[in-house]
This record gives structure tokens, sequence and C-alpha cells, in this order.
């Protein structure tokens, strides 16, 4: 299984992440797919969605 990582987190390499979850495990329909890939260098913070501002699990990508 991929390493998960969540809003606050580090990420550990850089890469393409893509959303793996609310970590309050809310309503996810109204993310859009724009929103749920972002591009991460080594060290950056995981962010929150941008829409919401909720907290998320990311997985890599790539």
């Amino acid at each position: 299984m991929a390493d998960r990582y969540k809003t606050g987190e580090k990420a550990p390499e850089k890469g393409t992440y893509k959303f793996d979850g609310l970590v309050d495990g809310g309503n996810e329909s109204n993310i859009t797919e724009d929103e749920k890939h972002i591009e991460l260098s080594n060290g950056d913070t995981f962010p929150p969605l941008r829409s919401n501002k909720e907290a998320a699990y990311w997985k890599k990508s790539n």
C-alpha cells in the first residue's frame, strides 16, 4: 500500500500527489478534479483543499 500523507505533513520527495480523502471523512462531492492533484517539492507542506480549506489525505501518483 502506498504511503498516505495528511495536510500539514512534509512531502518526502518531489512529485505529483493525488487527493485520497478528507481527514474528517466529510462530503467529497464538491471537490473539483483540478484540485485533486498537486505538485510538491521535497519538504513542501501538504496543503488543505483549495475550495473549502479542509484537511485532506494525499498519495504520491508518480
